[in-house]
């Protein structure tokens, strides 16, 4: 049985054409391909590739300035944010949402609007590996090329599951039984109906949002459109924390709002969502909308707590 697509250079001695991660005393990271007879060079000197070459992860080697760097293959997370970019990239703490929370399995058939510069792309062709499909679409030739590069440098040559089309979503989405689809562009409510043909009941819808007018008017597209469950919506933070012996703390900086986060699943034909049970704040939705309940004055509100004090009152005396 072949491994997975990309594995053979995840792991083993360092080989020409691999992706290394140099690491200097400072904790700053350079990346750079192998090649045999290149030098990598910095102001703290230089060392010939062909001494990586062959050596095994976790190696130090040492410049002609006699500065230490340590060698290991770079993680993906470290990857995409060092890669050529077209456009901005998913940051690695939201990737890691949408594969969870989107729940990408192997095997997955996936629907992906908007590459950018390939950096989602790479964690969804690992997660949905060589048996399943991402189909990826993207309205600019620039940033298809930039993100091709990207995922076939990174898997060392073109992946099996990849489909890359550039061109609107809703002009050119041919797949059907899509297990997942995942929209990352300014307008996600313009692919609401296509998406929907695609996806087979059950499936899961993941948007990826930058402000709070585009996950209002998200939200508010997919309840009505009337094929999906009540929507969700999070952000992430990401938090370091610096730990130097008991010198523990939090860094003073840290990855904070880079997106927001929508899921609903796409209910089977002909089935009406349920109605919403909570109720909105006054003024949610304008002064036309009218919840049917007219608010509880004041006089009535302290009345109510007044009545339920007493109630509480009498049954600690019963007891």
């Amino acid at each position: 049985m072949s491994e997975p697509t990309g594995a053979a250079r995840r792991r083993g001695p360092f080989q020409v054409g691999d992706q290394v991660q140099l690491t200097d005393p400072k904790g700053r990271h350079y990346t750079f391909t192998l090649q045999a007879g290149n030098q990598f060079h910095t102001h703290k000197g230089a060392f010939p590739h062909d001494e990586l070459i062959g050596a095994p992860e976790g190696t130090v080697v040492r410049t002609t300035g006699n500065v230490p760097y340590l060698a290991l293959r770079p993680l993906l997370p470290d990857y995409v944010l060092s890669m050529p970019r077209g456009a901005a990239v998913i940051y690695p703490k939201d990737a890691g949402q949408i594969l969870a929370m989107a729940d990408i399995f192997p095997g997955a058939r996936v629907v992906e609007a908007g590459v950018g510069s390939g950096a989602l792309s790479t964690y969804l062709l690992r997660a949905v590996g060589d048996t399943g499909l991402l189909a990826s679409y993207e309205r600019r030739q620039d940033f298809a090329d930039i993100a091709q590069s990207n995922v076939e440098r990174y898997f060392g040559g073109p992946h099996p599951a990849w489909k890359l089309t550039v061109g609107d979503l809703q002009d050119n989405l041919v797949e059907t039984d899509v297990d997942r689809v995942i929209l990352d562009m300014l307008a996600p409510w313009e692919c609401l109906d296509v998406a929907s043909e695609a996806l087979v009941p059950g499936g899961l819808l993941c948007c990826y949002v930058a402000t709070t007018t585009q996950m209002s008017r998200t939200v508010e597209a997919l309840r009505e459109h009337g094929t999906y469950t009540e929507p969700q919506a999070w952000e992430t933070m990401v938090r370091t924390w610096h730990l130097e012996g008991l010198a523990v703390r939090p860094d003073h900086r840290m990855i904070g709002h880079t997106g927001f986060l929508l899921t609903a699943r796409r209910l089977a034909d002909g089935v009406e969502p349920p109605l919403r049970r909570r109720r909105p704040a006054k003024g949610a939705y304008g002064e036309e909308y009218d919840s049917g309940a007219p608010e509880p004055s004041l006089q009535e509100r302290a009345a109510a707590r007044a009545a339920a004090r007493t109630e509480n009152a009498d049954q600690v005396d019963l007891g």
